[in-house]
């Protein structure tokens, strides 16, 4: 959009002098809270502000979705392959797909008010009757606290209710500060910025924003993060939410316990009293229980559906709302991670399923020795609303935390308002309950995790040598496993379209012609080539891959765009052969599927393989450090193998990158 269209949108507008009144009235209004402890934030612009005038999601043209599908699917078959997908692209250009492309158009111009991929993407995960943890909710650990005594269990525990808590009641009144992507923070991320796009009507104001060269995001997954839950139903799951709802629900050894976090006026209670709460759950002495129903969220969808409804009907229904209306779930463990990371990786991504309930929005897990991190469903939202709350409380908690470890000797039992919630048990639910068990523990320990640091080389290195932080990742990812199998296989990597009103993601093809060029010449001798050509190449394929990663941010990738008219095409019947080709399904099998929430609170993160034959990377690329975590399956792939491999390949390119 340029400069001059932006201008006049923002002086079209006949309503402007009233607006900017109103939004100067209200944001003075805001800005007169003055209980600190209520608020994380109390922003001058209302979080909100900017999300009547985000721009909406563009469909990229068909022309272009098969050119940049078949460029994508160059170096992963062979010419013959290629040929005959060539063919049936061209078919589909030409005929079928123009049908299809226009009824896709169609229903997104009568539907401007939402994205063409949002009900589609909500749909796919609410549909999937795989079970939620491994598959799909991924998880991130919170960096420790640098004063030890801030990591003690309670204290941790409170701290993160309460700083959750501030951050849920910012959200409500519209006080959080709205999540802009600044090009130039220097220039943008500024009081000036704040009180222009503040007082600028809310129709407008991403285009005065876009002005100062700042693009505001989506926030409308914000509101799933409390009181929300996932509801297993047969065929289709629901997300259900009940903002009235005034409580937390906390897990130990398999028990839930609920109590009050708000009062009658809406206000939080003291951290002190949510504290004497935590203790008075620390302290219960009862064992393990004996049939936990947390491990039926681990099933597969249509068998916990089932059970909830068994549930229902033998006197459960309020325990379950109980859970369900939360604001959040709260996981204390009893069992201390120490210095073991893979203990750590295992604990955050699927734990012992007798003390969760992956089916919630998240769960603040803490451990007996203060490692805390999240587990998250991922139907509900992505990576960005997620990264944002998790930035946010452990800033608060780190530079603002509500309660200390000498208060811990200052806690008494007066005003306990714990709740036991006790489930009723007949004996097909306990039945279904050890079988869960033995199966949820013979899939986890199928799992294999492993994990790599890769000091001093960072974003800040990658930045002077000329090349991508998020290229380089990639490239060491497609490297590894081309050292393993002298072959490129379908990659998909995240990224994120919030720039758009209800975006979701766009998938980036990281897997390139340069990228297979490249792995190919390093794995050969290459004695007879100088190491500025590999150099150059090195430099080539992370041009084309920051090339792919400004289409898919634009939502200009192909993955969507295909997905939605595959849709469409089912729904009409139709069986086209593009979608049954079977370089298609291929390019769809991911044995590489990666992810980056990229933060310097974030010690870990990540996610199951999504196929079983693949692996599952998350990522983070930090100024002097790069790091991953891995996951795949034993009887298919080798965690090990590939992280030694992996190593071996940062070495190899931070090797020729050095050289001058």
């Amino acid at each position: 959009m340029s400069l001059l269209v932006a201008r006049r949108a923002l002086l079209s507008q006949s309503t402007v002098a009233n607006e900017f009144a109103i939004n100067y009235i209200y944001c003075k209004k805001s800005t007169s809270v003055n209980d600190e402890y209520e608020y994380i934030q109390k922003s001058k612009v209302p979080t909100m502000h900017f999300q009547p005038s985000l721009p909406h999601l563009p469909i990229p043209k068909l022309e272009d979705s098969c050119k940049r599908y078949l460029n994508a699917q160059r170096p992963l078959l062979q010419d013959e392959q290629m040929q005959k997908t060539e063919a049936i692209v061209n078919k589909f250009l030409k005929g079928e797909g123009q049908a299809l492309h226009a009824e896709l158009v169609r229903s997104d111009a009568a539907n401007k008010h939402t994205s063409y991929i949002s009900e589609l993407w909500f749909d796919m995960y609410l549909r999937d009757r795989k079970p939620l943890p491994i598959n799909y909710n991924p998880f991130l650990v919170f960096s420790p606290e640098d004063k030890e005594q801030y990591n003690r269990q309670l204290v941790k525990a409170t701290n993160l209710v309460v700083s959750s808590l501030r951050f849920l009641k910012s959200l409500r009144a519209n006080l959080l500060e709205p999540e802009v992507f600044h090009l130039n923070p220097k220039k943008s991320d500024t009081n000036l910025f704040r009180t222009f796009t503040g007082l600028l009507p809310s129709s407008v104001s991403w285009y005065g924003a876009y002005l100062m060269n700042a693009y505001p995001l989506d926030m409308s997954q914000y509101s799933n993060l409390f009181n929300s839950t996932r509801i297993p139903q047969i065929e289709k799951d629901q997300i259900v939410m009940d903002k009235s709802a005034k409580h937390i629900v906390v897990m130990r050894k398999g028990h839930f316990y609920a109590f009050d976090v708000f009062n009658k006026q809406g206000s939080i209670l003291p951290a002190r009293e949510i504290a004497q709460n935590l203790q008075h759950i620390l302290e219960d002495q009862r064992p393990d229980v004996a049939n936990p129903v947390g491990i039926l969220t681990a099933a597969e969808r249509d068998i916990w559906a089932s059970a909830r409804s068994h549930l229902v009907q033998i006197g459960n229904n309020n325990v379950l709302k109980k859970i369900d209306s939360a604001a959040f779930v709260v996981i204390l463990d009893d069992e201390p991670i120490g210095t073991d990371q893979k203990k750590l990786l295992r604990r955050y991504l699927h734990g012992e399923a007798e003390n969760r309930w992956f089916d919630k929005s998240f769960s603040l897990i803490i451990s007996k020795d203060g490692f805390a991190g999240i587990n998250f469903e991922h139907s509900w939202g992505d990576g960005v609303a997620i990264l944002r709350y998790f930035q946010d409380i452990k800033k608060d908690i780190s530079e603002n935390p509500r309660f200390h470890p000498e208060d811990e000797q200052n806690l008494t039992s007066d005003s306990l308002s714990v709740e036991k919630l006790d489930f009723k048990l007949d004996e097909k639910v306990k039945e279904l309950i050890s079988t869960k068990k033995i199966q949820y523990n013979k899939w986890t320990n199928s799992l294999d995790i492993g994990f790599l640091i890769y000091e001093g080389f960072g974003k800040k290195e990658c930045k002077d040598f000329g090349v991508s932080p998020d290229a380089v990742m990639q490239l060491v990812f497609q490297l590894a496993l081309f050292k393993q199998e002298l072959n490129s296989v379908a990659t998909y990597e995240s990224c994120s379209t919030a720039a758009f009103k209800h975006g979701r993601t766009e998938t980036l093809r990281p897997c390139t012609v340069q990228t297979k060029t490249l792995c190919s010449t390093m794995t050969k001798n290459t004695s007879d080539l100088s190491v500025q050509k590999i150099k150059k190449m090195i430099i080539d394929a992370s041009d084309a891959h920051t090339q792919l990663m400004k289409e898919a941010a634009m939502g200009q990738g192909f993955d969507r765009h295909f997905f939605a008219l595959r849709k469409l095409a089912e729904k009409s019947g139709k069986k086209l052969d593009i979608f049954r080709d079977p370089a298609y399904e291929m390019i769809n099998h991911n044995i590489l599927s990666t992810s980056t929430l990229s933060s310097p609170v974030v010690i870990a993160g990540g996610f199951g393989p999504v196929v079983n034959d693949g692996f599952g990377i998350g990522y983070m690329i930090q100024d002097r450090k790069l790091g991953v975590v891995v996951t795949s399956y034993h009887n298919h792939r080798s965690t090990n193998e590939y992280v030694n491999s992996m190593e071996a390949s940062f070495k190899d390119i931070h090797k020729v990158l050095l050289n001058k």
